[in-house]
């Protein structure tokens, strides 16, 4: 074979974006959310609806400015939409931002202080993402293994200090943000996947 004849088996880009219902969601969202639970309650939303609609798994995300609430993206999970393995939430909301603010570094000298804020503590992928991504606050819902447990994802192998990891970095972490409702959605979740029709796309299965 030609080498020229192979050109086409290789990708030269991959888009990550939103659904087309982000908007209809969003529609009665004001650019500011002062409360931090409101801006939670949205992520919750946003995340119930992320795998009702077939995009990808119960995961959603935004950023917003600490000092006032203003939303600057939002994230939810696309890994089915689009065939990515890393279209987490985190990763869309966070490389959304950059693009909303014209640069990589959420906390460059210019910019005021960031947070993300997830429905529950980020994966082993996300992690690293969030780390240099430049936020200042990493708002999570819950943090321990329940996650794992009710929608069986596979989140890797997070570090027992991750934490603390943040804190050292000059990111704060805020754990347990209305935690028992990112429950309830994961629940909700676990068992639509019970009764069959929805895939839980771990690699390596077993």
């Amino acid at each position: 074979m030609r080498a020229e004849d192979d050109m086409h088996l290789t990708a030269h880009e991959y888009t990550i974006a939103l659904p087309a219902w982000i908007d209809d969601e969003l529609a009665d969202v004001p650019d500011v959310i002062p409360d931090l639970e409101d801006r939670m309650r949205l992520v919750h939303r946003l995340a119930d609806r992320n795998w009702r609609e077939g995009n990808g798994g119960p995961f959603a995300a935004l950023v917003a400015e600490s000092g006032t609430g203003r939303i600057v993206s939002v994230g939810v999970n696309v890994v089915l939409a689009t065939g990515v393995s890393s279209g987490h939430a985190e990763v869309t909301a966070l490389g959304l931002a950059q693009r909303a603010v014209g640069g990589w570094d959420l906390g460059a000298a210019d910019q005021p202080d960031h947070e993300l804020v997830v429905n529950w503590r980020p994966c082993v992928q996300c992690y690293g993402a969030t780390l240099w991504s430049g936020v200042r606050t990493l708002v999570v819902a819950g943090s321990g293994p329940e996650l794992e447990r009710i929608t069986t994802f596979d989140e890797g192998p997070m570090r027992e200090d991750w934490a603390a990891r943040f804190e050292a970095r000059g990111i704060r972490v805020v754990d347990g943000i209305l935690r028992n409702e990112a429950l309830e959605v994961f629940q909700t979740y676990r068992d639509a996947v019970d009764a069959g029709g929805v895939d839980v796309y771990n690699a390596r299965r077993g």
